[in-house]
């Protein structure tokens, strides 16, 4: 079979699945299937406990769900109140924030010095690893590049498919030490090899926070400012848990249910984080925020803004998906906590960076979006900007490539998965398996010789 035979086959099959595989959208309003885990207002359906985080959306009045501004709780911990701590303090908050995820409480002096050192011994990957994992056949894409980061660093554990507590907390420890070298090296590789440029591994410096050692691996020169340092550890803090049910995070409880290893869970919320409708958002709103200056001749035009929204809500415009990327959460309705956090220190980013005119942008945006999405669109709930909307802009005005946005948000995540992993172990649930009915008809078997 020749290629031209093997395009006219999957053409032939994929037209019989997209004719015979669409299920009738009538049956899963009459079997009240809960499409997504979600109910009609949005609202996830129940399927765990956790005490890692809480979001808070809406409050019940009078017996009615009745939206909120929302909040996130690390740890039973207001995020506001804990990113306002670290920052009062001066101080890099990410490794802060893993040890209160991982442990339920926040460190003591004592406590965090010894966590941040057992972060730095871990923070090294096996010998040769770079060259005979990293930079062999490196991957365009650098969340597969860190899948395979991570699957390959299972052929170094002596205790892999250990998933004893103490074993499996050593593994989340060094995973979270070695995310940012695998995902920063991934990209270094990806640039040499498939983009040209110069081949640059920077080892990581010992008594700096993970966040100073992605700028300081990343950059030619190493350099980077005290406030672009805090800029992306804050970044890292808002990032690094989201409660249960994110889908990445869900993921990860679903495949530890089955008593899988360490590496493969995390994969598969690697694999999950990947998707554009996920942590693979914040480039979309990049992107199409990138359309949208080429296509208004007046960003500061409320109208021409409206114009160009409408059209991106009515699938005529940028990728013609009918969505306005980083605008509208499966959780959130007034507010984004993390988004409002990370507002504040976005103009001042912009300002030092000499990008107000494109803050504005995103600013008007913000504004406007909600009133088209609330015309053109039946919604049940209220929409806001979510940490999507600015992240993407925040690493650009940083330097950093767009195709370490996403791995970004894995370095900050694997933290979450590993709280989330630790926890679906210690409890010994029962392996998550929800129910799927079938709305086939059954029929007779029919022998090769009868069939048309």
């Amino acid at each position: 079979m020749n290629n031209e035979q093997k395009n006219k086959f999957i053409e032939k099959y994929s037209k019989l699945m997209l004719d015979n595989g669409m299920i009738d959208n009538e049956l899963y309003l009459k079997y009240e299937v809960k499409r997504g885990l979600r109910d009609i207002s949005g609202k996830g359906v129940l399927v765990g406990l956790t005490e890692i985080s809480e979001i808070i959306s809406y409050v019940m009045q009078e017996g009615d769900l009745v939206p909120c501004e929302g909040k996130l709780f690390y740890r039973g911990i207001n995020i506001e109140k804990l990113v306002e701590g670290f920052l009062n303090e001066k101080r890099f908050g990410f490794e802060e924030s893993c040890f209160l995820l991982l442990f339920g409480h926040l460190p003591s002096k004592a406590e965090y010095a010894e966590f941040a050192e057992m972060l730095e011994a871990h923070t090294v990957l096996p010998e040769n690893f770079v060259r005979d994992t990293i930079m062999s056949a490196p991957s365009k894409d650098m969340m597969n590049s860190l899948s395979k980061g991570v699957l390959t660093l299972y052929a170094f554990d002596e205790n892999a498919d250990d998933i004893s507590i103490q074993n499996v907390l050593r593994q989340s420890i060094n995973l979270i030490a070695q995310f940012p070298l695998l995902a920063v090296y991934g990209y270094q590789s990806f640039a040499h090899f498939h983009e040209n440029k110069s081949l640059m591994i920077h080892p990581p410096q010992k008594g700096k926070s993970i966040a100073e050692n992605i700028l300081h691996m990343l950059r030619p020169d190493s350099k980077y400012t005290d406030f672009e340092a805090r800029i992306l550890d804050l970044a890292l803090v808002l990032h690094a848990e989201h409660g249960g049910g994110n889908n990445s995070t869900f993921t990860n409880h679903v495949v530890t249910s089955s008593h899988t290893d360490t590496y493969s869970a995390v994969v598969a919320s690697l694999a999950s984080l990947k998707g554009p409708r996920h942590g693979g958002a914040n480039i979309k709103v990049v992107q199409m925020f990138r359309d949208m200056m080429n296509n208004i001749s007046n960003w500061s035009d409320d109208n021409e803004i409206n114009a160009y929204l409408e059209k991106l809500l009515n699938k005529a415009g940028f990728d013609k998906s009918g969505l306005i990327y980083g605008m509208g959460h499966a959780v959130y309705s007034l507010s984004d906590p993390r988004a409002l956090i990370f507002r504040q220190f976005v103009e001042q980013l912009a300002k030092e960076k000499g990008r107000e005119k494109e803050y504005m942008l995103y600013s008007k945006v913000e504004t406007l979006a909600p009133e088209i999405i609330g015309k053109v669109r039946k919604i049940y709930k209220g929409v806001s900007a979510n940490i999507d909307f600015y992240s993407g802009f925040v690493y650009s005005m940083l330097d950093l490539p767009p195709e370490l946005f996403t791995p970004l948000f894995a370095i900050a995540r694997v933290a979450g998965w590993s709280a989330h992993r630790l926890e679906e172990l210690v409890n010994n649930g029962k392996i998550i398996r929800p129910a799927y009915k079938s709305v086939t008809k059954q029929q007779e078997y029919v022998p090769m010789s009868n069939r048309s």
